[in-house]
Order: C-alpha cells, then sequence, then structure tokens
C-alpha cells in the first residue's frame, strides 16, 4: 500500500510553484527577495513537516519569520559588540 497523504515537502513544492505566476509578475530586485523567501521555506521543511499543521502556508510563513528574527538577533548583537567597542 502506498501513502495515502502526500510529505510535507511535496506540499510545499505544489504550493510553491501556486506561487510561480506571482514571482514573474515581480520586478527583478523584489524577484530575487522572493526566492529567498522560498529558500528560506524549503530550508526548513523538516521543522514544517514536525508541526503538522492542516493549513500549509502557516509553517511556511512562521520559517520566515524564524529566519527574520535570527537575522535580528545576529545584527542586534553585531551592533551590540561594535557600541562597546573602545573608540
Amino acid at each position: 500500500m502506498g501513502r495515502t497523504i502526500e510529505s510535507y515537502r511535496m506540499a510545499l513544492d505544489r504550493e510553491l510553484q501556486k506561487w510561480s505566476s506571482f514571482a514573474r509578475a515581480l520586478r527583478r530586485d523584489e524577484r530575487i527577495a522572493f526566492e529567498q523567501l522560498i529558500d528560506i521555506c524549503r530550508n526548513y521543511a523538516s521543522a514544517g513537516s514536525n508541526a503538522t499543521r492542516p493549513i500549509l502556508f502557516e509553517p511556511m510563513v512562521m520559517s520566515i519569520l524564524l529566519h527574520q528574527q535570527q537575522m535580528l538577533n545576529r545584527l542586534e548583537k553585531m551592533l551590540d559588540a561594535k557600541r562597546k567597542q573602545p573608540t
């Protein structure tokens, strides 16, 4: 017997394909940023599959938010370290 429910990664790829016309309508710099968001979703696919959320978009957005929060934390640490350096 085969699986009755597709894997999260397969569902994610299918969902991302639905966004392709949206991506094509973006300007080049916007498309690059959009593709970065797509990559973030793919990078957190393992966590997304463990979330078992009925709405696929929720773990996608949480993946993006998590990545952005990590970036903010790194930038804050860099700024704090720079402020503490003697001039």
